[in-house]
């Protein structure tokens, strides 16, 4: 049975899943068999296994990092807000339907099993599991029905590291108040505190680490630095929302919906030297891209409206009408359509007119699509002629079916080996369900030199190894936490358990 050591947080974004990785790497640099385990994560960006099963992607992260193949083990429960009451509940990969929180606080008990035995299946076949925790263990209101945070470590005997960020300030209070609103035997869990996120010279910061020891009664292993690591982000608190000024040869602007989900899709462009990717919620910071990139979403209907309404279906509208390039992907690409119709209320019932640019009719079933997919793009036109017949992979995960009398945008094979049509094009429209289709750097390289084209440049093959690409950073943040950890202190905590 594998040995385990657990990260806290004293609030979420403290770095919990960051930090969690670069363990994960550690332990497997220094030989050790090693996966990671969250028993309840909630987020927006989530990842089809092989067996077409759904996760978070922090675990997936997590799990490269770890060198192992991501398993919906790692993360039993998934919760996806769906709007600001209620979430898509998934259990083992498979979603059990929308639920309130109301709800879903009162039903979580009945998951206590599924989390035990996800756990127990995975400690089997590992030498270590690096457990992360979620939001604070001292949100007192919630610790009744604890089954992420303290709950789950005295489950797995896990002795716990809290981390705390200096980024955002107030990091000795938020620690010492998180240890002091424990109970005594949660609190004897706590056997080491992190300061994570520091800038700056450390031993201007040694006096407050003495004081919190005394205040506090636990041991400070460890100053991580502000880690300067390009990986895959699990959430909507990620800072590629933010634009950066960053200013490249070729514009891309993605909607910022209100639900965006699986922004990931575009991180490997946005890698790119020559491209400058914006996240745009209104028609006032649209522009003139390149290129206009309508993303995923768990909720497409509300996300229509609030396009609707805000102004930028009439910007993007105008923007087609000139002959600008759009892509759409998943709920983008049933925006896109004729109509979203929803006869089974899986968003709410009703039906809404899309804005009309591709001939695509979508209804939402009550079943989900779950699959990884790899294939080639088929009868791109226009600006993305030049994309004919290269190679993407990728993964579909969406509730609705979409029909359509256009040339297919690709073919597929999904993990069963299935041979189907996807998407659509018309004109300088496209549109399809598979998310990842740029991950692959031929895929990134093909739509980027379609829009170099269209500028009179010549085509460049400066994209992204992705694969490649992912194990430098995985190895960079397993340097960086190994500089700022003491590991032989994190190592003896482990061995010594709980």
């Amino acid at each position: 049975m594998a040995k385990a050591i657990m990260i806290q947080g004293t609030a979420s974004n403290a770095g919990k899943s960051l930090l969690a990785a670069g363990l994960c790497r550690i332990f497997r640099q220094d030989g050790y068999k090693v996966a990671p385990f969250k028993s309840q994560n909630m987020a927006l960006n989530s990842f089809i296994t092989k067996e077409g099963l759904e996760m978070g992607r922090a675990q997936v992260v997590q799990a490269e990092a770890a060198g192992c193949e991501p398993s919906v083990r790692m993360n039993p429960i998934l919760l996806k807000p769906t709007n600001d009451k209620g979430s898509q509940v998934i259990v083992n990969g498979v979603s059990r339907g929308t639920m309130s929180a109301m709800d879903y606080f009162a039903y979580k008990h009945n998951l206590v099993a599924e989390v035990k035995a996800a756990y127990d299946s995975l400690a089997e076949d590992n030498d270590i599991i690096v457990i992360e925790g979620a939001g604070s263990p001292a949100e007192i209101n919630l610790k009744g029905a604890d089954i992420v945070n303290m709950g789950m470590a005295k489950f797995a005997k896990a002795p716990v590291l809290l981390v705390g960020d200096i980024d955002r300030g107030g990091v000795f209070a938020s620690l010492y108040g998180t240890v002091k609103l424990l109970e005594p035997d949660e609190q004897d869990m706590i056997r080491g505190l992190v300061i994570n996120k520091f800038r700056g010279d450390v031993e201007i910061l040694r006096p407050g680490l003495s004081m919190i020891e005394e205040l506090a009664g636990k041991p400070v292993i460890g100053v991580v630095p502000m880690l300067n690591v390009d990986i895959d982000d699990e959430d909507s608190l990620s800072e590629r929302l933010v634009n950066k000024g960053k200013v490249g040869l070729i514009d891309i602007a993605v909607i910022r919906l209100p639900r965006l989900s699986n922004f990931t899709d575009f991180n490997n462009l946005s890698r790119m030297d020559e491209v400058t990717l914006r996240y745009v919620g209104s028609v006032k910071e649209l522009g003139n891209p390149d290129l206009i990139i309508l993303p995923g979403t768990k909720n497409t209907m509300d996300d229509l409206r609030w396009l609707r309404q805000c102004g930028l279906e009439a910007g993007i509208l105008k923007y087609a009408a000139k002959g600008g390039a759009v892509l759409g992907i998943c709920g983008g690409y049933q925006m896109l359509g004729q109509e979203v119709s929803d006869p089974e209320f899986v968003e709410g019932g009703g039906a809404l007119k899309g804005l009309g640019l591709l001939p695509v009719s979508t209804v939402f079933l009550g079943e989900k699509t779950r699959t990884q997919v790899k294939g080639v793009f088929n009868a791109p036109e226009g600006i993305f002629s030049g994309m004919k017949d290269t190679a993407f992979d990728g993964y579909e995960i969406h509730m609705g079916v979409s029909s359509t009398e256009a040339v297919p945008l690709t073919e597929v094979i999904d993990h069963k080996g299935r041979k189907k049509p996807d998407g659509a094009a018309k004109g300088n429209i496209i549109g399809c369900y598979i998310h990842g289709l740029f991950d692959r750097a031929e895929s990134a390289a093909a739509l980027i030199n379609c829009l170099r084209e269209v500028k009179g440049l010549s085509p460049s093959d400066a994209a992204v190894d992705w694969e490649e690409y992912k194990q430098t950073q995985y190895d960079k943040l397993a340097d960086g936490v190994r500089a700022g950890l003491d590991m032989e202190h994190v190592y003896e905590i482990l061995n010594r358990g709980v």
